[in-house]
C-alpha cells in the first residue's frame, strides 16, 4: 500500500513537472486568436489590439483569424474542436451567453468544452440614429414608436444579440414596438444606420463611439446603470423612464477544454501586464468606453454561467430564434 502510494505521488509530481515544462516552453509556434465575427465591431480591434502587444512578450506570432457566422457559433465551435495545447482561442462577445438558448443543437457545450482565460471588460450599450433623423432625444423614438407601433426599425448585431434582447425588455417595461432588424456584425448595422437605411441602432459604446465622437451618429440612450465616460451627455435608459433597467455587452476570452493549466495562468498572467500599459487602457477605456475587468478565469466561468440564465430567461419566454 504505502509503494502504491509512493507511486502515485511520483506520477503525480512528474505529470506536474510535464505541465510545467510545457508551460515554460509555450508558445514555440504562432499563436491564433480566433474572432467569430467579421471586422467592424469591437471583437476584431480588441483581438487585434491585444495580440499586437503579446508579440513581443510571448516571443510568437499572434494570427487574427476571423471566422464569422450564427451569431458566432461557428468560430467558437472551431475552437472548441480544436487541439487543447494552447495555441487556438476564442475572442468571445455577449452573444455567447445567448447562444445556448437560441441554437438548438450547439455543436458544443458553453460551459464544458471551453476553458475560461478572462472577461477582458464590458460595457453599456448605446441607442443611436443618424444625425438626419429627427430625434433628438429617446423620449421623441418613444413618442414616434406609441404614435406608430413597429413603425421604426433599429438594428442590432442579430437575432438574440444582447441589444435585440434588451430592447425586448425595454419595449415590455415601456410599453412601444419597434420593428427588429437583425445584422451580421457591427460593421454593417452602423452603415445602414448612417445612411438612414433603418431609424435606430443599438450595440456597445466601443463599437458606437467612434462614429459618434465624429458626428456620423446621434446617441439618445445608454443601457448602464450610469453614463459612459466616453459618452458622459448621454443620458441611461435608468434616468428616461426605465428604472433600474441595465445591459451590458462583454468580451471575453476562451480556449478549448483540457488545455493545460500552467499555459492559461501564464497566458492570463501576460494578459494582465498587457492590460495594465497605461497607453492601452486609455485607448480601450476612454476611446472605446469598455470598463476594464481582468479578471480570473473562474470569474469569467460564473460570470457566463449567471448571463446565460438572466438572458436565457429572455429568449424563452419571448420565443426568441437564432437568424
Amino acid at each position: 500500500m504505502v509503494r502504491f502510494a509512493f507511486r502515485a505521488t511520483a506520477a503525480a509530481a512528474l505529470s506536474l513537472c510535464a505541465f510545467v515544462a510545457q508551460a515554460q516552453a509555450w508558445p514555440s509556434k504562432p499563436v491564433h486568436f480566433v474572432v467569430p465575427f467579421p471586422p467592424g465591431g469591437s471583437v476584431d480591434p480588441l483581438a487585434r489590439m491585444l495580440g499586437a502587444r503579446l508579440v513581443d512578450s510571448l516571443g510568437q506570432q499572434i494570427i487574427v483569424e476571423n471566422k464569422p457566422g450564427a451569431s458566432g457559433s461557428i468560430g467558437t465551435a472551431f475552437v472548441a474542436k480544436s487541439p487543447p495545447d494552447g495555441y487556438t482561442y476564442v475572442f468571445v462577445f455577449d452573444m455567447h451567453a445567448t447562444n445556448p438558448s437560441l441554437i438548438p443543437n450547439l455543436p458544443y457545450d458553453t460551459l464544458n468544452d471551453l476553458t475560461p482565460v478572462m472577461l477582458v471588460g464590458t460595457a453599456p450599450m448605446a441607442i443611436v440614429t443618424s444625425p438626419a433623423k429627427p430625434y433628438k432625444t429617446f423620449g421623441d423614438v418613444l413618442a414616434a414608436a406609441k404614435a406608430k407601433p413597429e413603425a421604426l426599425s433599429i438594428g442590432s448585431v442579430g437575432n438574440g444579440s444582447l441589444g435585440h434582447l434588451a430592447m425586448i425588455v425595454a419595449q415590455q417595461q415601456g410599453g412601444f414596438k419597434v420593428t427588429h432588424v437583425p445584422y451580421k456584425g457591427g460593421g454593417p448595422m452602423m452603415a445602414d444606420v448612417m445612411g438612414g437605411q433603418i431609424d435606430l441602432g443599438i450595440a456597445s459604446v466601443a463599437a458606437l463611439s467612434t462614429n459618434v465622437k465624429g458626428g456620423k451618429l446621434r446617441a439618445l440612450a445608454l443601457t448602464g446603470e450610469k453614463r459612459s465616460p466616453v459618452m458622459p451627455e448621454v443620458p441611461t435608459l435608468a434616468e428616461q423612464g426605465f428604472p433600474g433597467f441595465s445591459a451590458y455587452a462583454w468580451w471575453g476570452i476562451l480556449a478549448p477544454a483540457g488545455t493545460p493549466k500552467p499555459i492559461v495562468d501564464k497566458l492570463h498572467a501576460e494578459l494582465v501586464k498587457t492590460l495594465a500599459q497605461p497607453d492601452l487602457r486609455k485607448q480601450l477605456t476612454e476611446t472605446l468606453g469598455m470598463d476594464l475587468v481582468v479578471s480570473t478565469p473562474e470569474a469569467l466561468q460564473k460570470f457566463v454561467s449567471s448571463e446565460m440564465d438572466r438572458w436565457g430567461k429572455v429568449v424563452r419566454s419571448n420565443n426568441v430564434k437564432a437568424d
